[in-house]
């Protein structure tokens, strides 16, 4: 079944001496995420600010995207679990004592 979408992306940057921050926040229709990004100038540095705010953005979309992925995997463990019973992917981790074979 074909499915489109459209989402509704907004980037916010602030700069105040030598520190960039920024906001990226996306609207799915139905959830907000919002992702938080800073860089900080070195003293020593020429001051470019663009180069601030491409720091600043691309650790707000990382932090965007890592939230995105974290939902979506909540999800799918969700469905595994109301479909099946059972939760959609194995267990991570050392096995407990009750789960290993002759013993």
């Amino acid at each position: 079944m074909p499915h489109t979408g459209e989402w509704k992306i907004r980037l916010h940057l602030f700069e105040d001496e030598g520190t960039t921050k920024a906001r990226v926040v996306l609207n799915t229709g139905t959830t907000e995420f919002t992702g938080h990004g800073t860089a900080h100038q070195n003293p020593v540095d020429t001051d470019v600010p663009e180069i601030g705010d491409e720091l600043a953005a691309g650790r707000a979309m990382h932090d965007l995207g890592r939230q995105l992925v974290d939902a979506a995997e909540r999800d799918i463990e969700g469905m595994g679990t109301a479909a099946t019973g059972q939760s959609a992917r194995p267990e991570t981790g050392w096995p407990m004592p009750d789960q290993m074979q002759g013993g």
